[in-house]
């Protein structure tokens, strides 16, 4: 009988990777923390970049950090180990988030921070299947114990779905050509590897289109990534649950890296400053000033010196509100 193969060592935090507008981030989560044992929840820990920071520049506020991905909390968890009497770890999806905080005890907090996407971990981890340049199996979800892996997805699908799923998610023009072929494909043999994959979509694409708009594969395995890890779908759930969570004075931040996500955030923070009042009216009554106020003019992004350090940054837009009624 043979033994199991040992499990792959926690990875270090790896060098280089920065938290993106991490100096923006506490300069709008500053008049929320400074505030006696104030909490952030980090919704989407990652490495803890951006939480560390936090923990740094507020010595009495302490941080709540959800990650769906293990490896990703065990990273965070050695990265803030001095911290650990203010950090709090919870492997959650993000729209779980109220149910992480009521098994603390907690229905209220003084900010929630959002980077969403995928982490830089995952892109470097070959074996979880990111990637399109380098070959490695078809995974793709954030959290490897649950849900269909994205070789579940080219398999399975039928090909209208394929085509929804490549248009909705990564914008693909040639979605209809590339899930024809991976349909002929799956017919001949199952897809199990990036590579095949990468073949696949370089055979498929006309020649002129590979030559502009970056790497062939880029759109797909976003798509795949957003369906199979519901990426939008929890975000829905989880932006109305962070508003519902914030304190008087608190604030929500979201990093967004794609238009649809971005998309969604702006739609539910016009929604929370929208002032309903007739038009016409000469002042706003006092309490009826909309639940939020924006802190933010638009998505910002970040400027061509964290881009130039920071490659990830170049899509990012950040958006922020601030609770000021109950």
């Amino acid at each position: 009988m043979t033994s199991p193969p040992p499990a792959p060592p926690t990875p270090a935090v790896p060098s280089g990777h920065d938290p993106v507008l991490v100096h923006r981030i506490v300069d709008l989560l500053t008049p929320a923390l400074r505030r006696p044992d104030a909490v952030l929840l980090d919704a989407t820990l990652g490495l803890g970049g951006h939480s560390e920071a936090v923990l740094r520049a507020f010595p009495s506020a302490s941080v709540v950090g959800i990650d769906r991905d293990p490896a990703a909390l065990d990273v965070a968890r050695q990265r803030l180990a001095a911290y650990e009497d203010r950090f709090t770890a919870s492997h959650a999806t993000y729209d779980r988030l109220a149910d992480v905080l009521n098994g603390l005890g907690r229905s209220h907090v003084d900010a929630v921070l959002f980077d969403l996407g995928v982490s830089s971990m995952q892109l470097d981890r070959v074996d979880r299947g990111f990637a399109y340049r380098v070959d490695g199996p078809l995974d793709m979800r954030m959290d490897p114990s649950a849900g269909p892996t994205a070789a579940d997805v080219l398999n399975n699908y039928p090909v209208a779905d394929l085509i929804r799923v490549l248009r909705e998610y990564g914008e693909e023009r040639f979605a209809r050509r590339i899930a024809d072929a991976v349909v002929r494909g799956r017919a001949q043999e199952p897809f199990s590897s990036s590579a095949r994959l990468v073949e696949l979509i370089y055979a498929a694409i006309p020649a002129p289109a590979r030559r502009t708009g970056g790497h062939p594969a880029k759109r797909t395995f976003q798509a795949l990534r957003m369906e199979v890890n519901d990426e939008l779908g929890g975000l829905r759930r989880a932006l109305p649950a962070a508003l519902a969570s914030v304190n008087v004075g608190g604030r929500v931040v979201v990093e967004s890296y794609h238009s649809l996500e971005d998309r969604l955030v702006k739609r539910a923070f016009v929604e929370a400053t929208r002032l309903d009042v007739p038009p016409e009216l000469p002042f706003v009554p006092s309490g009826s000033e909309p639940p939020f106020r924006l802190l933010t003019r638009g998505g910002e992004q970040a400027d061509a010196v964290e881009v130039a350090k920071n490659p990830r940054s170049s899509s990012v837009r950040l958006r922020a509100v601030e609770r000021q009624r109950p």
